[in-house]
């Protein structure tokens, strides 16, 4: 298999985890290197290895990508025992083509002036690595490999984790 078609295979099992969590947790770095979160809507994923959120263009998230971006994308999805981590490089826009693309009206709450609001802004990830956690979310499928590994003395190991590079 070529690396664009591992690449290709990465990305679509990478979208498949996450296309249904709407929130994740990015986080960026301050000047003096501290680390921050914060929730952010992902507003789209393609086969083309971007995730796109709305922000504040003149924002403080704004302001940490500027300085690095690097960034760090956590997913949760608790009930089905599903977690994701991405990181990748993030980028700034203000691409009129690509707001008009994203924006739904719920937008207005954070740009009361729509899609001309002098604020609004977009952040483009380019996905480069991604992690994920999947385990079964039946108590007793847990309990039974649980019971087996403390019988065996092997480890447990309660789901798929798997690095995706892209």
């Amino acid at each position: 298999m070529t690396n664009n078609l591992i690449t290709k295979e990465n990305l679509n099992k990478l979208i498949e985890k996450i296309k249904d969590i709407d929130i994740a947790m990015m986080t960026t770095h301050e000047q003096d290197g501290t680390l921050r979160s914060r929730p952010m809507s992902t507003q789209q994923i393609k086969d083309d290895g971007y995730l796109w959120f709305f922000t504040g263009y003149d924002s403080g998230k704004s302001h940490e990508l500027n300085n690095d971006s690097h960034v760090n994308l956590s997913y949760a999805k608790p009930g089905d025992n599903l977690y994701v981590s991405v990181s990748g490089r993030a980028t700034l826009t203000r691409d009129k083509q690509k707001i008009e693309e994203l924006w739904s009206p719920a937008m207005k709450a954070w740009f009361p002036d729509g899609k001309d609001d002098k604020n609004i802004g977009l952040i483009k990830v380019t996905i480069e690595q991604a992690e994920y956690w999947d385990s079964p979310n039946s108590a007793v499928v847990h309990l039974i490999g649980m019971a087996k590994a403390v019988i065996t003395g092997q480890e447990y190991h309660p789901g798929d984790n798997e690095k995706l590079n892209m």
